[in-house]
């Protein structure tokens, strides 16, 4: 019953709309005092979330709503802390409550023909205000507006449709009649012509709202190709690529005097890499959009290392190198998780780049997120200060000793942080048992060891040496990995190294040395059936040596045989001769007996013959196999066989003299 009259007192009166101090002070006491029932106070309270709950609907439903866009986006000639806390107040009645978030959706605000959704209305603030404190209220609008809330993401990406480059740089007078998402896309391309990267980072910002969380909206943003722009020069060209190249000129950009602006490129990087860090988390398609161009990975290694570069931002662009190893699914070469590890070692430096999670973390900007330091409360006193303040004086933030600008302490809350130490966690590991194992990683098949149909034994063998030799260079590259890695670990100091060398010794060392000494097992089991193979062959030889000592003697035989076949044949001829001479037996053929004589003999000799080139034939093709094999097998074949049959020799002489 009490709501009633605080929203009476938020109504404006009149056409004139004056704010006077004390107008100020009661809208603001007013706003504070709506921002503790939604809210709470600071002391922990159990019915806290029910309160907070039935309050954000009843007010909803007594049409708060209304009066607070009224305030916080429509009303520019408020003062900028009425306008800002109203702005907060809208995003704390949307958090955690689709009602009211389906609620503030549907609102739309001015007057006919000129009408447009309240959240397209929010946007233009943030495009526009000169008001860093205003950006960052109306920033937390979206951010509460699309926290757990996918269709609505899913709603706001679907209205992202890249348009010509003409149309998509219209004159801000125009801007009523275009989409939230053409308002969204010109915002982050609007800089580029305009030389400053202010807008581009609060658009970034925005995305990054919607991008967080949802796999749907990140694939689709992936899909967008924004036209160049001088089209004839150059093509269209992925968004995430865009905004790569915006990271990069924001480092690049100078300010008048030739120092770095001031103005707003030191807040720029950090939000683009935090738009990155939320893009590539759990999307590997987006890991692949961004290294499909080798200079964004240049660029990171170079932006790590970079000294001039603050913790945070050396930090962030840590975290976007380890996305693109724990969610790199790709196999190409120079662009998988084993090539980005190894530019990292050779580059980076395992240790320097660990040490950079330990310098974000005790960075200012995360330290400041971590506290999570609730709101101050509003007093009398410091109500009249905010109404006389038109807006922060940048120039008193950025003499603090911080060397972040302080906007990033407010666009970095607790939540991201915790998101990004998530990732540092998991980054560690997969990076160091990526850098613990070669990048091919041979399983031990059993066909691998198998001679193929087809496959000569020197071949076979040839490919089991070269199985064995690869197997050694793989343990060998283990052996100079895991040192390598041990040396870094223990170069590294402090806590942070030694809780990465307890990590590591507590897990993926253990994991390595097994993996180590699996391989060398298995090495030794291949090198041992080697060995039984050999001696196996080996043996084949010695009976085939045994052989042919054995065939060369059944030829000596043969041989013998016919010598003694051809004196018996000359001992009956010269009887002949006798007998022809003596005159006996006028009516013997002598000369059909020693056709006949001949006859059988060499039948009996030609039969002999045939067996002994049929045996000789088959022996020779045997000796000839195994030739080769002893050869194969590095045996001098020449010398085996030297002596054999030479026992022979002289006795063949004699028989010739």
């Amino acid at each position: 019953m009490g709501f009633d009259p605080l929203i009476s007192i938020l109504k404006l009166k009149g056409s004139t709309y004056k704010f006077t101090q004390q107008k100020t002070i009661n809208l603001l006491s007013v706003l504070e005092t709506i921002n503790l029932l939604l809210n709470g106070g600071q002391e922990a309270d159990p019915g806290k979330d029910s309160n907070s709950l039935t309050n954000k609907t009843v007010l909803v439903q007594k049409k708060i709503l209304d009066h607070l866009l009224l305030l916080g986006v429509e009303s520019q000639w408020a003062p900028v802390a009425v306008r800002c806390v109203s702005l907060r107040c809208i995003g704390d009645l949307v958090v955690s409550h689709p009602n009211n978030r389906d609620a503030l959706a549907s609102k739309v605000l001015g007057e006919d023909p000129q009408v447009e959704p309240a959240l397209n209305s929010v946007l233009r603030v943030i495009l526009r205000t000169a008001s860093m404190q205003e950006f960052v209220a109306a920033d937390y609008i979206f951010k509460s507006f699309c926290e757990k809330n996918p269709d609505g993401q899913t709603m706001l990406a679907s209205t992202l449709i890249p348009q010509p480059h003409s149309i998509n740089h219209t004159p801000h007078d125009e801007e009523t009649n275009m989409s939230f998402g053409s308002m969204l896309l010109q915002g982050l391309t609007w800089s580029e012509s305009e030389g400053d990267l202010e807008t581009c980072c609060r658009a970034a910002s925005v995305l990054s709202h919607l991008l967080k969380d949802n796999i749907q909206c990140k694939e689709r943003v992936l899909q967008l190709n924004l036209e160049a722009p001088m089209p004839p020069l150059r093509g269209p060209e992925p968004l995430m690529h865009r905004v790569v190249k915006y990271l990069a000129l924001a480092s690049s950009m100078k300010s008048k005097d030739g120092k770095t602006s001031s103005s707003g490129y030191q807040h720029a990087q950090p939000i683009i890499l935090k738009l990155l860090v939320i893009w590539l988390a759990d999307c590997p398609s987006a890991v692949q959009c961004f290294l499909e161009s080798h200079p964004h990975l240049t660029y990171l290694l170079e932006l790590v290392s970079n000294p001039t570069a603050t913790a945070c931002i050396r930090g962030l662009a840590a975290v976007l190198l380890g996305e693109s190893v724990i969610y790199n699914k790709t196999s190409d070469s120079g662009k998988d998780p084993f090539s980005i590890v190894d530019a990292i070692g050779q580059k980076v430096g395992l240790t320097s780049y660990f040490l950079k999670f330990d310098e974000m973390q005790k960075s200012s900007v995360f330290n400041t997120a971590k506290l999570a330091m609730p709101r101050k409360s509003l007093t009398r006193s410091n109500a009249a200060s905010m109404a006389e303040i038109e807006d922060v004086d940048e120039k008193e933030t950025t003499n603090q000793k911080s060397e972040d600008h302080p906007l990033i302490e407010l666009m970095f809350d607790s939540q991201f942080v915790s998101f990004v130490k998530g990732l540092e966690v998991n980054i560690r590991e997969q990076i160091v048992e990526i850098y613990s194992h070669p990048k091919s990683q041979v399983a031990v098949v059993p066909a691998e060891l198998e001679q193929t149909s087809g496959e000569s034994d020197g071949e076979y063998m040839k490919r089991l040496k070269m199985f064995v030799e690869k197997q050694c260079r793989e343990i060998q590259d283990l052996l100079s990995r895991n040192a390598s890695l041990a040396e870094d670990l223990v170069k590294t100091g402090g806590s942070g190294s030694s809780q990465i060398e307890n990590r590591v010794s507590g897990g993926s060392e253990r994991v390595q040395l097994e993996s180590l000494r699996r391989e060398l097992q298995e090495a030794s089991q291949r090198v041992e059936i080697l060995k039984v193979e050999k001696a196996k062959i080996e043996s084949e030889a010695s009976n085939y040596r045994n052989l042919a000592v054995k065939t060369e003697s059944d030829l000596k035989s043969l041989s013998d045989a016919y010598n003694s076949l051809e004196q018996v044949n000359f001992q009956l001829e010269r009887e002949v001769k006798s007998l022809k001479s003596g005159g006996a037996t006028p009516d013997l053929d002598i000369e059909a007996i020693k056709a006949e004589a001949r006859e059988e003999a060499q039948k009996e000799s030609e039969v002999e013959l045939n067996d002994l080139l049929v045996c000789l034939g088959q022996e020779q093709s045997k000796v000839e196999k195994l030739s080769t094999r002893l050869m194969e097998l590095g045996e001098d074949v020449d010398r085996l066989l030297e002596g054999i049959g030479d026992e022979t020799l002289p006795e063949d002489d004699e028989e010739e003299d």
